[in-house]
Order: structure tokens, then sequence, then C-alpha cells
């Protein structure tokens, strides 16, 4: 009876302590979503002035933090992503490591992983401009910076050119599986409402298909930068998105792309509530 006990009550902590670790794990993810809510929000908004004529600070990351920390309370608010981005890659390296079963193939796994070390470098540059510490150099820069470095290693054109191809892959994938509604496999839409699935798949499908666009768009322009062996053609987020401005559509295009990532961070508050984690 003794043993029996003990055993017993063995399983029952062991039970306890995975219950809790999920439910950990669970709220990171969530507030890791709400995080990146946040950003691509912000984003979409600083898009929207550039098309307008009337803003002057970068549509990036470092644009969007810049907005937080003019805020009531932005000092705290920053922190608060701060969390959230950390909360991000530990449940994206939680999944890559310790989730198994049939459908998490070794793809998925390395995939997860990429995007906590993406979240990591992310929360890190967070923190450092949250303490004070400022942004560094601006999104574009740095995409030039690291461009100019990689085409000065053997072979660099050809690298440089890879990463161009993998990233316009990149962006046709998110794009394609947005428009196919592939997110809802991810989501508990059984708890939704007619109406309230109805709102989530339009922000999925609009806001999906423009980040992938927007992806796509700065492959095309590291393509260009290998083929004519230029750094100076790679650009980051904020100038991808002011080259929409130089199309035959305008500032409207540039106003649609901007709206479908604001449709995406909403989509990612959508993802905090519904998501199965």
């Amino acid at each position: 009876m003794t043993s029996s006990n003990t055993q017993g009550r063995g399983q029952a902590v062991k039970s306890a302590a995975r219950s809790t670790q999920n439910e950990t794990l669970t709220a990171a993810g969530r507030a890791g979503f709400v995080a990146r809510g946040v950003v691509y929000v912000l984003i979409g908004a600083l898009a929207i002035q550039i098309a307008l004529g009337s803003g002057d600070e970068s549509a990036d990351r470092q644009g969007a933090l810049a907005q937080v920390v003019e805020q009531p309370f932005g000092k705290v608010m920053l922190w608060a992503m701060v969390v959230g981005f950390a909360s991000m890659a530990l449940w994206r390296g939680t999944r890559a490591i310790l989730t198994r079963g049939p459908r998490r193939k070794a793809g998925s796994r390395v995939l997860d992983g990429g995007r906590a070390v993406f979240y990591a470098a992310i929360c890190w540059a967070t923190a450092v401009y949250a303490a004070g510490g400022g942004q560094g150099s601006s999104g574009n820069e740095q995409s030039q910076d690291w461009t100019a470095s990689a085409l000065e290693l053997s072979y660099g054109q050809v690298l440089v050119g890879a990463a161009g191809c993998l990233l316009i892959g990149i962006g046709g994938v998110l794009a394609v599986r947005a428009a196919m509604r592939r997110f809802l496999r991810q989501l508990d839409t059984g708890s939704m409402s007619h109406g309230t699935k109805q709102i989530v798949t339009g922000l999925g499908v609009g806001g999906g298909v423009a980040r992938g666009v927007v992806f796509a768009a700065a492959g095309v322009f590291i393509l260009v930068a290998a083929v004519r062996f230029d750094p100076d053609e790679a650009k980051g987020v904020d100038a991808t998105l002011r080259s929409f401005t130089q199309t035959p559509a305008g500032p409207w295009l540039l106003v649609a792309v901007a709206i479908g990532l604001i449709l995406f961070g909403v989509f990612s508050f959508a993802s905090a509530r519904w998501r199965h984690l």
C-alpha cells in the first residue's frame, strides 16, 4: 500500500508539473503574439502616414519603438514588449526542442528554432532601446551592411542571391498560405461565433498576403543587390515599403499594403486569443 501510495503521489506531482509547464508556455505564446501585433499595427500606421506625406519616422521596428516610447508610460510599454518578445522566443524554442508527435516533423522544428532565434534578437534589440541604449543603425543601413559583408566573402554574390531568392520564396509561401486560409488550422475556430470566424478569417487573409508581399519585395531588392554586386540596392522594411510609392499605383499601393500590415497586427491579437498553444 505504501509503495502504491508513493507511486500515486509521484504521478500526481509529475502531472501537476506538466500542467504548470503547459500553462506557462501557453501564457508565453499569447504574450508573444500580442507583442508582435503591436509592432505590425504601428508599422502599418507609420506606412500610411508616409503614403500621405506626413510621416517622418521609419516604417519599421525602429520606428514602431520610437512611437511607443512617446506614449504615456512608454517605457513601461517598451519593457512589456521586451517580455512579450522573450515569451515568444521561449515558446518557439520550446516547440522546437520538446514538442514531439507525428505532426511535428523535423522541418517544423527547424522553423520554430529559427523563429526563436529571430525573436530573441528582437527582444535583445528592444531591451537595449528600452534601457536607453538607442536603436543603433536603421533597418535599411543594417540590411546594406550585412549585404556588403556577405558580398566580400568567397562566393558572396551567390550567397546573397540565394538569400534573396529564399526571402522571395518565404514571402510567396506566406501569401499563398494566407490566401488558402491555412492559418485556420492553428486556431480554435470551434469556440468562435460565425461572425467572429469570418472577421478573423478576413484579418488572416488580408494581413498574411500583405506580409508576404513585403517579404517578397525585400527579397527582390536583395537579389538585385547580388546581381549588380551593389549592397546599396538592399533595403530594409522601411525602404521596401517606401518603394511601393514608386510603382504606377503610386502611394495607394503603399496604403493598401499598410492596411494589410495593420490587419495582420490585429490578426496577431486574435491569435493570442484563439491559437492552439
